[in-house]
């Protein structure tokens, strides 16, 4: 049944398990990015146009990749990975937040709810094991470029991809299964998806098990990808440097700007909203919200198309291709 009222409502149920009472709450509102009703209609229509230029550039990513055979490196396997990421992961809360608009309803059932934080915390944690993965590529080709084909052999780029998807998937299964052992008093969220930390705050059972495992993920999972790219970036630098030609400072640059711009725009936003604890979750940690949801997905495909020359070449040639 269709619900078409934005009056905040609060559905519980109470029973009686094992001498404890369970909350269970059916369905959750989702109050937005804004109160006002002209804000939602503006912000809903450019999320409908970033959510679609997202995927059209990504899969232009994609497809320009798997038909150009100079581009079936492991650098463009990982990108292509990381584009298809990409959609994926914005297709986890753009849709439901146009959709709620359209119908004219902010609900959001329980499963679709527990079902959304898996596949968030999944495609999220996946973004920062290939940006590491990409970080490993770069440090052997400018470091180690007598060896780069002995190590960066096809099936190592996809041991590190498959590898990275179990881990992550198992996760966020953990993660999930640990969310739906809380109890909720309250199913309102000043919020435009399901995100983990706001639910944390409706909750009325303790949450200290749930913000150590986001801070155990966080160091294991999340933040271990971000130090071995720090650290294999320090090395990149370092050799350059060392180089007595200028054409060597000028290759670092070149070959990792793009990257260095997708990694300061997704780490900067998330460890901005998760690095603190849930109950100071605010209104500047949703706007980073919306930055590595809806912008990073957004802005990749062109960050790494528009400073490299092949991947441009490759993109005109399937346009062309496409025309005739």
């Amino acid at each position: 049944m269709a619900i078409t009222s934005n009056e905040p409502r609060i559905t519980v149920s109470l029973s009686d398990r094992h001498g404890d009472n369970h909350t269970a709450v059916p369905e959750f509102l989702l109050l937005g990015l804004s109160g006002r009703q002209e804000q939602e209609e503006a912000l809903c229509r450019l999320f409908l146009c970033m959510y679609l230029l997202t995927i059209l550039g990504n899969l232009l990513i994609i497809l320009a990749i798997s038909c150009d055979p100079h581009l079936h490196t492991p650098m463009y396997f990982f990108i292509a990975n990381l584009s298809s990421v990409d959609i994926c992961f914005s297709s986890v809360t753009v849709p439901k937040v146009l959709v709620n608009h359209v119908v004219g309803s902010k609900f959001i059932s329980y499963p679709q709810c527990m079902t959304q934080i898996y596949f968030f915390i999944t495609f999220i944690n996946m973004d920062g094991c290939l940006l590491s993965a990409m970080a490993c590529d770069h440090y052997v080709a400018i470091c180690l470029p007598l060896h780069y084909t002995m190590i960066m052999r096809p099936r190592l780029s996809v041991l590190l991809v498959a590898l990275s998807w179990v881990i992550t998937n198992l996760c966020a299964v953990l993660y999930t299964l640990l969310m739906v052992q809380l109890k909720i008093c309250s199913n309102t969220m000043d919020h435009f998806f399901r995100d983990p930390y706001p639910i944390l705050k409706l909750s009325c059972s303790g949450t200290l098990v749930n913000d150590l495992m986001t801070f155990i993920e966080g160091g294991v999972i999340f933040l271990t990808p971000f130090t071995c790219i720090v650290v294999l970036y320090t090395y990149i630098f370092s050799k350059v440097l060392k180089l007595p030609s200028s054409h060597g400072i000028r290759k670092a640059p070149s070959a990792c700007g793009s990257h260095l711009t997708v990694v300061s725009l997704f780490y900067g936003a998330i460890l901005g909203v998760y690095m603190h604890p849930s109950s100071s979750f605010s209104m500047q940690d949703m706007v980073a919200s919306v930055i590595f949801t809806v912008v990073t997905p957004l802005v990749n495909p062109f960050i790494y198309s528009l400073r490299n020359r092949d991947k441009k070449a490759a993109l005109r040639k399937l346009i062309l291709r496409s025309q005739n």
